[in-house]
């Protein structure tokens, strides 16, 4: 149990999210795409090719935004997208 004193250094140190960050990175998004990879490869198994082709751009664009979100540079990418918009 954390006493009165222990909390107040804990909440001095402040909460850092940068080791749960990397696990995710380095162990769930690998688990996320081998998944995505094999739900792919069983549809196309059924024939389904324009199935495939669908879930393929959605799987494009949904991988495109999760770079964007862990390489921490969406500021850059969104004033880049604003100005091919605004000149």
């Amino acid at each position: 149990m954390v006493g009165p004193q222990q909390a107040l250094v804990l909440a001095a140190q402040g909460v850092n999210s940068g080791p749960l960050q990397t696990w995710i990175q380095d162990n769930i998004v690998p688990l996320v795409l081998l998944a995505i990879a094999i739900i792919i490869l069983w549809i196309g198994g059924r024939g389904d090719n324009a199935g495939v082709a669908r879930r393929s751009v959605g799987l494009v664009i949904g991988l495109v935004a999760l770079g964007i979100a862990v390489s921490g540079r969406a500021a850059d990418v969104g004033s880049f997208l604003a100005g091919l918009i605004t000149g």
